[in-house]
């Protein structure tokens, strides 16, 4: 796998435990989704996707081409998958707690 495939699918699983963090947080602010827990839950996942910004650039600096393509790589797919799996775990939250 080349590093810009593997910082891509990084991404991606970061995106599921942003959803599930997310989820969490939302589940435990309120019993209703209103704007605030939304803005709430906005922040978690970008706080997540930036702060795995600096730990991958460390590691896959000096592997790509372009540096400047660890920061744009996989951003579609991480909010793409974390909003499934934050309405998939707040849904599962709700249900059994």
């Amino acid at each position: 796998m080349t590093p810009i495939v593997q910082i891509y699918w990084i991404r991606v699983v970061l995106g599921l435990v942003a959803g599930a963090l997310s989820a969490v947080v939302a589940f435990y602010l309120g019993t209703a989704i209103d704007l605030s827990i939304l803005v709430d839950t906005i922040t978690i996942a970008l706080i997540v996707y930036l702060g795995s910004y600096y730990p991958i650039r460390a590691v896959y600096k000096s592997k790509v081409e372009k540096p400047s393509k660890i920061l744009s790589t996989g951003i579609f797919m991480y909010f793409m998958v974390w909003l499934p799996f934050m309405v998939l775990f707040y849904t599962l939250i709700r249900i059994y707690f």
